[in-house]
């Protein structure tokens, strides 16, 4: 009975391992796909609306859903708090915070870390192409990771289960 129960936990505990990694691979895509969003209408609000970069950030934080209205909304609070300190720290800054608690790659973040390198610091029409190119950069991105969801989100699942199986044969 005893075996029977521990290897019920080898199995359990190596799928949820694989179930966890295939997390990784599914939500990703999403995440891309809301910060594409995001990205559109904060190029609407500064462009074409005029919108000031803190407001800006704050209305599209409010129209997205989490993980990205977090943050969004928290660049716009840096830039609210009135310290002086430039967009770009404010972006970076908000940026590690964000990536402990993301599924985007490092690559997905070295282009949104470049477009905080150059928002908030010329006119509007250069914001609005800076932010474009880095939004067809992220598409660029999201049509990668979808392809590689695809690929490995029920290999992972999979593999987790079965490595545990295997793991209990071994043992037994």
């Amino acid at each position: 009975m005893l075996k029977l129960i521990g290897g019920l936990l080898i199995v359990t505990a190596s799928g949820l391992v694989g179930w966890k990694k295939a997390g990784l691979y599914s939500r990703r895509p999403r995440e891309l796909r809301q910060l594409i969003s995001a990205l559109q209408m904060l190029e609407t609000e500064i462009t074409y609306v005029a919108t000031p970069l803190p407001e800006a950030l704050a209305r599209a934080a409010e129209q997205m859903g989490s993980p990205i209205s977090a943050l969004f909304g928290r660049i716009a609070g840096e830039l609210r708090t009135g310290s002086g300190r430039p967009a770009r720290e404010a972006w970076c800054e908000s940026l590690q915070w964000y990536h402990q608690r993301s599924s985007l790659s490092e690559s997905d973040l070295s282009i949104i870390r470049g477009l905080g390198n150059s928002i908030g610091i010329s006119d509007r029409e250069d914001q609005g192409k800076h932010i474009r190119l880095a939004a067809e950069q992220l598409k660029a991105a999201l049509a990668a990771a979808e392809e590689a969801a695809q690929k490995n989100v029920k290999m992972w699942n999979y593999v987790g289960l079965l490595g545990g199986l295997v793991i209990v044969l071994a043992l037994y």
